[in-house]
C-alpha cells in the first residue's frame, strides 16, 4: 500500500496559518464580518506550494492578470491555468495530492481519498465526503442525467466500482481489476470530476425538491427539463456560471454572453505558499474577447501580462522586437506534443480505393519517404526544430531514437520503389500516377483552415509528393465541418497536430495509441467502436490495430511500472513501422509572452495540454506583480 502525504509537516502548518498575513484585498470584509478570518478560511491542513525553481520567491498580493482570449467559452481555460485537482502532475510530471490531503493506493484497484478537514467551497460551504456521494448517486448513476452511464475513466471491463463514504472526509473507490487510469483522469486538464457542490445543485434536482418543483424552476429559466437546468448549472469545467461553487484560485464573476470577463480571487482556495499566506497572490484576473487574428498584435502592444494561446512561433520576430518597448519578455517554451504538423490517413474513408491504399503499410510508409522534413524544418521552423515521426520526445523516458527515425528520412527513390510495388504505376499526361479504378491520385487532405503554419508545410509537402506521382490539394473548412468530413469518412487525410502527449511516462494511459474514441482523426470509426462499447462505428480489421487494442487493456489490467512500460514501447514500436500518422517536425517552439513585473513564471517549460495543463503545473496562483519590474 502508498500513501501520499502532505509536503510539510502538520505541526508546522498550523501556526503559519493562524499567524499568516491577510490579502489586502479581503481585509476589510474580514473587518466587516463579512468573512471570517484566515485561519477560518483554510483547511487544517493546506496545500504548501514550495518550489525549488531557480528564480521561484515568496511574491506579494495584489494586481491584475490581464490575458486574452478568441471566443467566451475560452474562460474554461483558466479551470485548466488554475489546475486545482484532487491530485495533479508537478514540474517533473509527478503525480502529487492537492485538493486531496493523501491518497491510499492499493494495487491501482482500491483508492481511499483523504480530504483537507475544513476544506470550503468558495461560497464558505464545507467541502466534504457528501459531495462525492451526490455525484456518485445523483449524477453519475442517475439516468436523467447521465443517460449514457458512468464516464469511462470509471469502468473496468465496461464495469463501474464499488463506492464508499468512510467519513465526512474520506471515500473509497474499489475494483475488481486495476485501473491505472484513474488518477491520471483525475489529474487531466479537463478533469473527470468525481465530486459536486451538492448544497447548490441540490434546489435544482428533482430528488430533493421533487419533480414538480424542479420542473417549474426549469421551465422558468429557458430550460426543457429539470435534467435539462441541472446539466446547464453544473459545469464545473466550462466555468460559465458565476453562481456555481468552485475549488479554483479565481471565480468567475461574469456571465455570459460578454467579452471581458472579471475573475475574483477565491477566498477559501486551499494553498498557501512556504510562509503559510494564502494563494493566490493576484487578485483578479481580467480575459479580454476579441478575434483570434487580432491576439498576437495586441500582445505585441503590451495589452496583456501573460499570453500562449493563440499566438505561433511564426509571431516571435514580431514580438521579440516590441520588448522593451512594451514591457514585456518573450519566452520560447517546448510544445509536448509528438509532431507540430502531422498528416492522418484516414483508415475509414468511405471511398473503397482510396480506403485499400490507406491500410496499405507500404502506402502510408511511402508518403512518410517522401516528406522532406529537413527543408520544412529550415523553411518554416527556422532550423529550430527536429525532423522527426509523431513520437514522443527525448523528455519522456519512453523514447526510443528509432521511433523518431523510422520511415522518416526523404528517400523519394525508396518511395517510387514501394509506390510501384503496391501496383500503382500507371501515370497520366501529366505525370499523375493512376489509382486502380484508372482516376489521377488527387490525395485530398482536410484542413481547418486555422494555421498558416499547416498551410506552409502542406505547401512543401505538396511539391515533393508531386514529385513521386501525386498530386496533393488542401481542403480548409471551418473546424466543426472539418471534423464531421473525418468523422463521417468524407475525408481521405486531414492535418492536425501529433500526439497530445508527447512526454508520457508508464503511468499515464496509451489510449491515444490504440482506437478508443472518435475523436482520433486516423481511424474515427474505429474508435467510434470502442466508445460506444462495441455497439456503433466499425470493428478493426488490421491485424495490427487490433493488437494495438489488446496492448492498452493489457495496461489497463497491469499492476506494475515494468509492465506499463513493456506495453507502451510495444505500443510506440507498432506505430513507428505502421505509420499510423506522419508525423514533420518535433521539438517546435511556443511563444509565451510574459509582463516585465510578472514573476515567478518559467522562463523554461514545456506547453502541454495533458499532461502539464498549459501554465497549470508551474502554480499560476503563485505568481506574482513586483511593481519594482518596471
Amino acid at each position: 500500500m502508498r500513501r501520499w502525504l502532505a509536503v510539510i509537516a502538520l505541526a508546522l502548518l498550523a501556526p503559519l496559518a493562524a499567524f499568516a498575513e491577510e490579502p489586502p484585498s479581503l481585509a476589510a470584509d474580514v473587518a466587516s464580518g463579512k468573512l471570517p478570518p484566515l485561519e477560518e478560511r483554510l483547511p487544517k491542513t493546506p496545500c504548501v506550494v514550495d518550489i525549488s525553481r531557480p528564480g521561484w520567491a515568496t511574491g506579494r498580493y495584489g494586481g491584475e492578470l490581464r490575458m486574452l482570449m478568441a471566443k467566451d467559452r475560452d474562460i474554461r481555460m483558466l479551470v485548466v491555468y488554475g489546475y486545482a485537482r484532487l491530485v495533479g502532475y508537478d514540474e517533473h510530471l509527478r503525480l502529487k495530492p492537492d485538493i486531496l490531503q493523501s491518497i491510499d493506493n492499493d494495487g491501482n484497484r482500491v483508492f481511499t481519498l483523504h480530504l483537507r478537514p475544513g476544506h470550503k467551497w468558495s461560497d464558505g460551504q464545507p467541502f466534504t465526503a457528501e459531495d462525492f456521494r451526490y455525484f456518485w448517486e445523483d449524477v453519475a448513476n442517475n439516468k436523467d442525467l447521465s443517460p449514457f452511464g458512468l464516464p469511462r475513466a470509471l469502468l473496468v471491463d465496461n464495469r463501474g466500482p464499488k463506492f464508499e463514504v468512510l467519513d465526512a472526509t474520506t471515500v473509497r473507490y474499489s475494483w475488481d481489476e486495476p485501473n491505472p487510469q484513474f488518477l491520471a483522469a483525475l489529474a487531466g486538464p479537463s478533469p473527470l470530476f468525481i465530486y459536486r457542490p451538492a448544497h447548490y445543485l441540490k434546489q435544482f434536482h428533482a430528488r430533493y425538491v421533487g419533480l414538480e418543483k424542479a420542473n417549474a424552476r426549469a421551465v422558468e429559466a429557458g430550460s426543457r427539463n429539470w435534467a435539462g437546468l441541472h446539466q446547464k448549472l453544473d459545469e464545473q469545467f466550462r466555468n460559465d456560471n458565476p453562481d456555481l461553487p468552485t475549488l479554483e484560485p479565481w471565480i468567475n464573476t461574469t456571465p455570459l454572453p460578454t467579452t471581458r470577463f472579471v475573475l475574483v480571487r477565491n477566498p477559501y482556495f486551499h494553498r498557501v505558499d512556504r510562509m503559510g499566506r494564502q494563494l493566490p497572490y493576484i487578485d483578479r484576473v481580467i480575459v479580454g474577447i476579441t478575434d483570434d487574428k487580432l491576439i498576437p498584435a495586441r500582445t505585441g502592444a503590451g495589452n496583456v501580462d501573460l499570453q500562449a494561446r493563440y499566438l505561433r512561433f511564426d509571431n516571435y520576430t514580431f514580438l521579440k522586437q516590441a520588448e522593451s518597448r512594451n514591457h514585456y519578455r518573450v519566452y520560447l517554451w517546448e510544445k509536448a506534443i509528438g509532431s507540430q504538423v502531422a498528416l492522418y490517413p484516414n483508415q475509414n474513408v468511405d471511398d473503397p480505393v482510396w480506403r485499400t491504399l490507406m491500410r496499405d503499410a507500404r502506402f502510408r510508409r511511402a508518403l512518410s519517404l517522401g516528406i522532406d522534413r529537413h527543408e520544412i524544418n529550415e523553411v518554416v521552423y527556422f532550423g529550430l526544430g527536429k525532423e522527426s515521426a509523431n513520437t514522443v520526445l527525448p523528455r519522456s523516458v519512453l523514447f526510443r531514437p528509432q521511433f523518431r527515425t523510422a520511415w522518416s528520412t526523404f528517400d523519394p527513390k525508396r518511395a517510387n520503389a514501394m509506390l510501384d510495388a503496391i501496383g500503382l504505376t500507371k501515370r497520366d499526361e501529366n505525370g499523375i500516377r493512376l489509382l486502380p479504378d484508372g482516376r489521377p491520385m488527387q490525395l485530398i487532405i482536410d484542413t481547418s483552415g486555422e494555421s498558416t503554419e499547416e498551410t506552409d508545410v502542406l505547401e512543401l509537402i505538396r511539391d515533393t509528393w508531386r514529385e513521386l506521382g501525386i498530386a496533393m490539394f488542401a481542403r480548409p473548412s471551418q473546424r466543426e465541418v472539418f471534423r464531421k468530413r473525418v468523422f463521417s469518412g468524407k475525408s481521405m487525410m486531414s492535418v492536425w497536430s501529433g500526439l497530445s502527449n508527447g512526454v508520457p511516462t508508464p503511468e499515464m494511459s496509451p489510449a491515444e495509441l490504440a482506437p478508443t474514441t472518435q475523436e482520433q482523426l486516423e481511424w474515427p470509426m474505429w474508435g467510434q467502436y470502442y466508445e460506444q462499447n462495441r455497439k456503433g462505428g466499425e470493428k478493426p480489421t488490421l491485424p495490427d490495430v487490433e493488437q494495438l487494442v489488446q496492448l492498452y487493456q493489457e495496461w489497463r489490467k497491469s499492476t506494475s511500472d515494468d509492465e506499463r512500460e513493456r506495453v507502451w514501447l510495444k505500443m510506440l514500436a507498432i506505430h513507428a513501422d505502421q505509420v499510423y500518422t506522419i508525423g514533420t517536425v518535433t521539438h517546435a517552439l511556443q511563444p509565451v509572452v510574459v509582463s516585465d513585473d510578472l514573476r515567478n513564471v518559467p522562463s523554461d517549460g514545456i506547453f502541454s495540454w495533458d499532461p502539464g495543463a498549459y501554465f497549470g503545473m508551474y502554480h499560476v496562483d503563485a505568481f506574482w506583480f513586483d511593481s519594482e519590474g518596471r
